[in-house]
């Protein structure tokens, strides 16, 4: 069967992912002590989707349910996946499959591959067990779109909702020391000298910023991105 029956650009894509991001969330509803204050996420209303932008949704076992999300959680991942895909190669189609689990609340999902087609065979952008440039580039579009992202024992990598930007957070230094050694070839890496070793890729690429700050920190991620996937070198 063919997922990608009604095919976008890849501008189509990115412009409506934008534009789905714009959705938010309702902040926080008070109650009259902090111990009883409650997020009003907490009952807000889940919506039903089958797709993230214009690739399926897929379950690990291969079946297709229609997953329930918070709405903003589900804008911000048409984003990503529309970022990804606009930093991959030219040769691939907008991916046509995610493959995952997403949390009972509708706020995490648990990715296991990305799907694209090309030359009308279905390949695998991002395999959780293919520990690769692929791998550490898909971390790379997750960091750049999410503050919590994890990698677990598998491959399979977790992410949580929130808004994108640096917080320090363990594992953004720790995605960012393994993107220097793995994807850089900076050997000499380190979490307590992470944003100098950052900055030299950033120079690579033409990019005076520091790392640690917002706008660095998302040039980092988008060149990590397009090493990562081959579609810029930086030589």
């Amino acid at each position: 069967m063919n997922d990608n029956a009604y095919p976008f650009s890849r501008r189509r894509l990115l412009a409506g992912a934008a534009a789905a991001s714009a959705v938010t969330v309702t902040g926080v509803a008070v109650a009259p002590t902090a111990a009883a204050a409650t997020p009003a996420r907490a009952t807000t209303p889940l919506v039903a989707r089958d797709r993230i932008a214009t690739a399926a949704l897929r379950a690990p076992d291969g079946t297709a349910p229609a997953v329930r999300f918070q709405a903003d959680f589900h804008a911000r991942l048409a984003a990503w996946l529309a970022f990804w895909s606009a930093n991959s190669p030219r040769a691939w189609s907008a991916p046509v499959q995610v493959v995952g689990r997403v949390a009972p609340a509708g706020d995490a999902l648990t990715l296991h591959a990305i799907r694209y087609r090309r030359d009308d065979e279905l390949r695998a952008g991002f395999a959780a067990g293919r520990r690769d440039g692929s791998h550490a580039a898909t971390l790379a579009s997750l960091h750049h779109h999410f503050p919590s992202v994890r990698v677990l024992p598998d491959g399979t990598v977790r992410v949580g909702d929130g808004p994108a930007g640096f917080t320090g957070a363990p594992g953004q230094v720790a995605f960012a020391v393994a993107a220097c050694r793995e994807l850089w070839g900076d050997g000499d890496a380190t979490a307590a000298r992470w944003a100098e070793h950052a900055g030299r890729a950033l120079a690579r690429a033409g990019q005076r910023a520091d790392a640690a700050s917002h706008a660095g920190w998302a040039a980092f991620t988008r060149i990590s991105l397009r090493r990562g996937l081959g579609t810029e070198s930086y030589e």
